[in-house]
């Protein structure tokens, strides 16, 4: 059976990583991810993560490394998250989140995860507090 993957953005900027709560669908409304979505036929993972953030949250976006590891979210669906870095916009809640945050890496378990997110977070807040300390001017 072939698995539909879904890409997550862990999006960084000024060395902080942007947390959406889910308004839909119902069993998720309430809890926060790593904004994204599904990779449609013939695009790639970067492709999808970049419409993907337009489309829910109006900004521009580049992708820049995957996160080791994939996480299943349910029967034929399997999570993809890739850091990536905010060229341009403001996020707004478009599509299916009712709010957003800006999270240092130390606010990090300052909102309630969806449980599969929570790997890919974490290594993102890593990966987020590694730039932070590496100097001024380094962290996206």
């Amino acid at each position: 059976m072939n698995e539909t993957v879904v890409v997550a953005g862990a999006v960084y900027d000024r060395g902080r990583l942007l947390a959406a709560r889910r308004s839909a669908p119902p069993e998720l409304a309430g809890r926060w991810e790593l904004p994204g979505g599904k990779v449609e036929p013939g695009e790639s993972p970067q492709q999808a993560l970049v419409r993907e953030l337009r489309e829910e949250l109006g900004i521009e976006t580049e992708p820049l490394e995957r996160i080791a590891g994939e996480w299943p979210l349910k029967p034929g669906l399997v999570l993809h998250a890739w850091t990536a870095r905010l060229l341009d916009g403001e996020p707004r809640p478009l599509q299916d989140h009712d709010e957003l945050r800006w999270l240092a890496p130390e606010e990090a378990d300052a909102v309630d995860w969806l449980p599969q997110d929570l790997p890919a977070v974490a290594e993102a807040m890593r990966i987020l507090g590694a730039l932070s300390r590496s100097g001024p001017g380094a962290a996206p």
